[in-house]
């Protein structure tokens, strides 16, 4: 969750826990059932224009090929072919798990271009309302933004409220990847913010890849990072239904996966899942690819499971909370699918658990000067040695042996 004052939330919260037991059995025999016909999105006419396109005369791949196999096609044409197909397919090529990442990023600088123009369009349309028009202006300044020179967006789907993900760093030469996973009413205008910036996805990945940059040059051990900035899932939006539900994060399970299993080469990845976003990765995580190392969660309201060993990964499991941390007050249960299971701070829990000194609250564990933020850092160049424990024993560290810039230690 990102920035929420949670004080009139919580009890919505409990409510919804309450209630949303009717609306599951109301749900379950058909009584709320909507039907109806979805729009085609501007993604999925990418995705079928490229299914029906050609190259040179030949058929171009199933998108859905497995990523090695598009990775082998692109790798075949040459720099002219690649930006051409980027150019007719950006959308399709800019989420195309399996095409090299700069050539994503090319693409969705395309889409991002277009998509602005969109929208620019709408706001003198005089159908839309006085709204429809202060929400045009407020994507176009988001894609200004984000179009300005050396963003890197790896993934972009404007349909709804919008699916986005950006890296910081060099992506395909990276030695670790640390990927950040926001929570509630995360979207395209929400991905970066410049009040609270560091509740936001892009300030949280921002914040982390400097402080990554700085714990590279402390231990000495010349690691070189890359952070991806992923809000690239349907999140819930408030504290509502689907909140308290593991819907939204089961979906974005299977996308953070897809994506895990695409990156380029084989530099160990940390996943650092805020609120609800550790729910997204205490779902993802009995099918990570080998090459995740470490999950450190922050201010979760659950991962859908009763203990760490319960997620079935061989991925250290990490986890913190602040004292002020208003998730302390949500209900650790589940029951009927409402709810996220135990606490990942409780002893009985088995992850290691971090010191969260200075973050004050639930939306201050990237901010600079935090022990949460040089604790992620610590794990993210794989310096396991300088990570400090919420407690005064070394328990969190057991086990761990000093600095490791790849692998597991």
């Amino acid at each position: 969750m990102t920035s929420f004052d949670p004080s009139p939330q919580l009890n919505v919260w409990r409510a919804t826990l309450a209630l949303a037991v009717v609306f599951v059995m109301l749900a379950t025999t058909g009584w709320t059932a909507v039907r109806g016909h979805r729009a085609t999105t501007a993604l999925q006419s990418s995705i079928s224009s490229w299914e029906h396109g050609r190259l040179a005369g030949h058929r171009l791949p199933d998108p859905d090929a497995p990523p090695a196999r598009l990775a082998r096609f692109f790798s075949s044409l040459d720099a002219g072919q690649r930006s051409g197909l980027a150019h007719r397919y950006p959308l399709a090529v800019g989420n195309m798990n399996g095409a090299p990442v700069e050539l994503r990023y090319a693409a969705n600088r395309i889409a991002l271009t277009r998509q602005r123009a969109l929208e620019q369009k709408r706001t003198h349309d005089v159908r839309l309302s006085a709204l429809g028009h202060q929400e045009a202006r407020r994507l176009m300044h988001q894609f200004d933004t984000l179009l300005r020179p050396g963003r890197q967006v790896l993934a972009f789907d404007p349909a709804g409220s919008g699916r986005i993900a950006e890296v910081f760093g060099d992506l395909s030469r990276a030695d670790r990847v640390s990927l950040v996973v926001p929570g509630v009413d995360t979207d395209l205008l929400t991905f970066q913010r410049t009040d609270r910036a560091y509740s936001a996805p892009v300030g949280m990945a921002k914040s982390l890849y400097a402080a990554e940059r700085t714990a590279e040059r402390t231990a000495g051990n010349g690691t070189r990072t890359a952070v991806i900035a992923w809000a690239d899932y349907t999140a819930p939006a408030g504290l509502g239904i689907e909140a308290a539900t593991a819907m939204r994060a089961s979906a974005g399970a299977v996308r953070l996966n897809a994506l895990l299993r695409a990156l380029p080469g084989r530099a160990p990845v940390a996943l650092y899942c805020h609120s609800y976003g550790s729910v997204v990765c205490g779902v993802a995580a009995r099918h990570l690819p080998a090459r995740v190392s470490d999950i450190a969660v922050a201010g979760s309201p659950g991962m859908r499971t009763g203990t760490a060993a319960g997620l079935g990964t061989s991925a250290r499991v990490w986890a913190m909370r602040d004292a002020d941390d208003w998730i302390q007050d949500v209900p650790y249960l589940e029951f009927g699918g409402l709810g996220h299971g135990a606490d990942p701070v409780s002893g009985g829990f088995g992850a290691r658990v971090l010191s969260a000194r200075g973050a004050k609250g639930h939306a201050g564990y990237f901010v600079p000067g935090t022990d949460s933020l040089r604790n992620f850092a610590g794990i993210g160049v794989g310096a396991y040695d300088t990570v400090a424990c919420a407690h005064d024993n070394d328990g969190c560290r057991a086990g761990l042996s000093g600095t490791t810039t790849a692998g597991r230690a």
